[in-house]
């Protein structure tokens, strides 16, 4: 089998599923744009760059016939784009014959809404489609809006090989380590988890806050930390390498993801947490209640809630046999529901049936 994706080369999602198809003996290729080329991922994967002539959406217009000759000369078996909006577009400008499109968050909650036009240029690349993905139901329901056809969810699993449990045991009176892995910006509801934690910490003054990842709203956050009274026990990792990420979670007691936006589709953070045996509290918001099992793996507050955080905080932090017990409840609903080999698998098994 031949294997086109058509998607950021730089993004690790693209990636991951580039390298996974190439694991299974299958042809791949990556067509991308040349500001979302990654040089070291091309080295492991092979990667045509496509022309930009245009600027913005119009780009992704007028490089259809090029990607309609590059297409021909190949021939893969299936042509997979991800992101509707975008590269979702381009891939139905050119009518292949079979023909995959993935929306994963914006593309689809609030791209369409922004103007009459947009929504017809979804409804379009939709329809083109020969299958359509989503990694949640909930995006799968938001898709909906714009198309009949019938939607596969699709979950970005985690490789539990890589995301496992610690081996040692928290003891019950050890330091809460409050914590999570996001980009710094106010969609991942940062400045909540910040204001929250301060409210948790008065209680519980042998806890603290890591919070690993970079983004634009860094230093806004940690003068937020400041100003809260928390800057000693808060700590800003920045961004570390994926490799370590397993690493940083392990070290956490409680996982925390209080995203403000619908647009986090999925949300594969919790379900990384989640598999390392750390009980998660998320908010109420996109795919995130969907990956998270209400008072069994973690605990769902609603959005824009520092308090609901702090009192989640504290009902995991008084009771480490609840946290262990939950810790161990999301490891065994990662590997039923969300390991990536799996869900990798399933995607191979909808090329086969379409």
């Amino acid at each position: 089998m031949k294997i086109a994706l058509l998607a950021p080369s730089k993004s690790i999602h693209t990636h991951k599923w580039a390298l996974f198809y190439q694991s299974q003996g299958i042809d791949i290729k990556v067509y991308t744009f040349k500001d979302h080329y990654s040089v070291d991922n091309a080295k492991q994967i092979p990667t045509e760059i496509l022309p930009k002539v245009l600027p913005g959406k119009a780009s992704y217009l007028a490089a259809a016939p090029a990607l309609k000759k590059m297409l021909k000369e190949w021939n893969p078996d299936v042509l997979h784009s991800h992101f509707v909006s975008s590269y979702g577009l381009l891939g139905a400008m050119v009518n292949y014959k079979k023909y995959f499109v993935s929306v994963w968050g914006k593309d689809i909650f609030v791209f369409p809404k922004k103007s009459r036009l947009n929504k017809k240029l979804i409804e379009f690349t939709l329809n083109k489609a020969t299958a359509i993905c989503s990694t949640s139901h909930v995006m799968a329901k938001e898709t909906n809006l714009y198309t009949k056809r019938p939607v596969e969810v699709t979950p970005f699993g985690v490789d539990i090989e890589q995301f496992y449990p610690s081996s040692t045991i928290a003891e019950a009176d050890e330091k809460i380590i409050v914590g999570t892995v996001k980009a710094l910006e106010d969609k991942y509801g940062i400045a909540d988890l910040v204001k929250g934690f301060a409210l948790f910490h008065k209680e519980f003054p042998n806890s603290e806050l890591l919070i690993t990842g970079d983004g634009p709203q860094r230093a806004e956050y940690e003068e937020l930390a400041k100003n809260m009274g928390i800057e000693k026990v808060t700590t800003f990792t920045g961004k570390v390498p994926n490799t370590e990420v397993p690493n940083v979670i392990r070290k956490m007691s409680i996982f925390a993801v209080p995203s403000t936006e619908d647009s986090e589709s999925f949300g594969v953070a919790a379900v990384e947490a989640m598999a390392c045996g750390v009980p998660v509290v998320v908010s109420n918001v996109g795919g995130l209640p969907e990956v998270v099992v209400q008072d069994v793996t973690g605990i769902v507050t609603d959005k824009n809630s520092p308090e609901q955080l702090a009192t989640a905080f504290k009902k995991l932090a008084r009771n480490s046999e609840l946290r262990a017990t939950m810790g161990k409840a999301g490891v065994a609903h990662v590997k039923v529901h969300y390991s990536w080999i799996d869900n990798a698998h399933y995607m191979l098994s909808l090329y086969e049936k379409y």
